[in-house]
C-alpha cells in the first residue's frame, strides 16, 4: 500500500492539520489523494451525527422544572401531566433524574446535571465525543442532547451492581468481556497517549493547596508527594502496559446488568479516554473491596484475578491464551492497582479533606486528599511489595510506609489477599 508523503516530525494529529479528515481513517483526504492510497484501517462505525443542543440551564437544587422543559423538546408528544420522574441518589458529582410515561420505562429519558466545578476535572466536549464513540460501537445508550449544564440520554434497562455482585464469577465474566470490547476500540490511526499522568498532575495542582493543616500528621508534605508522583510515573511507565481506550472510572454503580439480555454495559463516560490497559483493570479490582465500608481483605485473590484476566484476554484476542500471557497481565494490573483514581468533587468544593475507609483513614496516595486514592494491605505476592506509602491494616499498628520499606514487609494479615 502506498504511504503518504513525508511530513515534518512530530506529526500533528489530524484535527490540527489543515486537511479534510477521512470518515474511515486518520489520514486527511488530501494526503490520501496525493499518495494514491486507500484507507490504512478497516472501516469503523459511521460518524455520529451532531448532538442537539438546547440553551437551557437546569437548577441543580430544583431539577424538575428544567428537566420538564427539556422533555417538552425531546418528547413533545408526551403530555406534561403524564410525565413521571424518578431521582437517583447514587451519583457523587452529578445529579440525575429519569423522566418517563409508561410504567415499564421502556422509553425513558435521563437528565443529568453536572456537579458544581466539575469543569475543572472534566472536559465536557470530550465526554460527548466518548459517548458517541461508545454508542457507535454498541457500548453506550443513545445521547439525545446536551444543554448548558448537562446532557440527556437513554435509560439502560437493568440494575446497577454492588461490590457483592462483581465478585460473582458469572457476573465478573460479563464485566471482563465488556471491558475487553471497549479496550479494542481503535485509536483511528493516531498514537494516543495515556491520560493518567496528565490527570494526576492536574488533580495535584488543584488540590495541593487545599490540604488541611490539621492533617499534617497523616499526610506527607507536598514535596514528598511530588517525589512519589514522579516515582510512580517512572516505575509504572516501564511496565509496557498497552495504551487502549479505557473507561477509567469503573465503579460498581457504573456497571448495569441486564438479566434479560444477559450482558452488562458501562455508564458515565466523564473520564473515559486512552490510558493504560492495566490501570483500567486494576482500578476496577479495587472496587471488590467496597465503597462505603471498605475491606481490602476482599480485594480479589490471585485465583480470582487469573480467571478474570483469562476471560478478558480470550475475549480480546479471540483465541486461547497462555498462562504466561495471563501472568504478565496479572503483574501489570496489580502494580497499576496501587493507583486508584477517584476524582471526587467535594475536595474541590472545600467540603472534604480526607476520606474514611473503614478503620483506615486514607488522605493521599500519592495525591492528598483525593482524587488519587490508594490503600490496601501489602499482598502476599512479592511482586507487589514496591508500593508507595502502602497502608497496612492491623488495628493500632496501621501506618504509612515508604516504597523502600514496603519491599521488606511481611505478608498481609491472614484472610487478606
Amino acid at each position: 500500500m502506498a504511504v503518504p508523503p513525508s511530513a515534518p516530525q512530530p506529526r500533528a494529529s489530524f484535527h490540527l492539520r489543515r486537511h479534510t479528515p477521512c470518515p474511515q481513517c486518520s489520514w486527511g483526504m488530501e494526503e490520501k489523494a496525493a499518495a494514491s492510497a486507500g484507507c490504512r484501517e478497516p472501516p469503523g462505525p459511521p460518524r455520529a451525527a451532531a448532538v442537539a443542543y438546547f440553551g437551557i440551564s437546569v437548577d441543580p437544587d430544583d431539577i424538575l422544572p428544567g428537566a420538564l422543559r427539556l422533555i417538552q423538546e425531546l418528547r413533545p408528544h408526551w403530555k406534561p401531566k403524564q410525565v413521571r420522574t424518578k431521582r437517583f441518589t447514587d451519583g457523587i458529582t452529578n445529579k440525575l433524574v429519569a423522566c418517563y410515561v409508561e410504567e415499564d420505562m421502556q422509553d425513558c429519558v435521563l437528565v443529568r446535571v453536572y456537579g458544581e466545578r466539575t469543569e475543572l476535572l472534566v472536559d465536557r466536549e470530550n465526554e460527548v465525543r466518548n459517548f458517541q464513540l461508545l454508542r457507535a460501537h454498541g457500548c453506550a445508550p443513545r445521547l439525545y442532547c446536551t444543554f448548558q449544564n448537562g446532557l440527556c440520554y437513554e435509560y439502560m434497562q437493568g440494575v446497577a451492581l454492588g461490590p457483592e455482585h462483581i465478585r460473582e464469577p458469572r457476573l465478573f465474566r460479563l464485566i471482563a468481556l465488556e471491558m475487553a470490547k471497549i479496550h479494542t476500540i481503535h485509536a483511528n490511526g493516531s498514537l494516543p497517549k495515556p491520560t493518567l499522568w496528565h490527570k494526576m498532575y492536574n488533580y495535584f495542582t488543584l488540590v495541593k493547596n487545599e490540604i488541611n493543616p490539621s492533617l499534617s500528621a497523616d499526610v506527607p508534605k507536598v514535596e514528598v508527594l511530588e517525589q512519589e508522583l514522579a516515582w510512580l510515573k517512572e516505575h509504572l511507565s516501564q511496565l509496557e502496559s498497552p495504551v487502549v481506550f479505557c473507561h477509567n472510572d469503573l465503579l460498581c454503580k457504573n456497571i448495569i446488568y441486564d438479566s434479560i439480555k444477559g450482558h452488562v454495559r458501562f455508564i458515565d463516560y466523564e473520564y473515559a479516554g486512552y490510558n493504560y490497559q492495566a490501570f483500567d483493570i486494576g482500578n476496577h479490582f479495587n472496587e471488590f473491596a467496597g465503597v462505603n465500608e471498605v475491606d481490602y481483605c476482599l480485594y480479589p485473590a490471585r485465583e480470582t484475578q487469573l480467571q478474570w484476566l483469562r476471560y478478558y484476554l480470550q475475549a480480546q484476542k479471540g483465541m486461547a491464551v497462555t498462562p504466561r500471557e495471563v501472568e504478565r497481565l496479572y503483574v501489570q494490573v496489580n502494580k497499576f492497582a496501587l493507583v486508584r483514581s477517584d476524582p471526587i468533587q467535594p475536595v474541590l468544593q472545600g467540603e472534604a479533606s480526607s476520606v474514611s475507609l473503614g478503620d483506615a483513614k486514607v488522605t493521599s496516595h500519592p495525591i492528598p486528599p483525593l482524587p488519587i486514592r490508594l490503600a490496601r494491605p501489602v499482598p502476599q505476592s512479592s511482586i507487589l511489595r514496591s508500593g508507595v506509602h502502602t497502608l497496612r491494616q492491623g488495628g493500632r499498628g496501621d501506618r504509612w510506609v515508604s516504597r523502600e520499606k514496603a519491599l521488606s514487609l511481611p505478608p498481609a494479615p491472614s484472610g487478606c489477599h
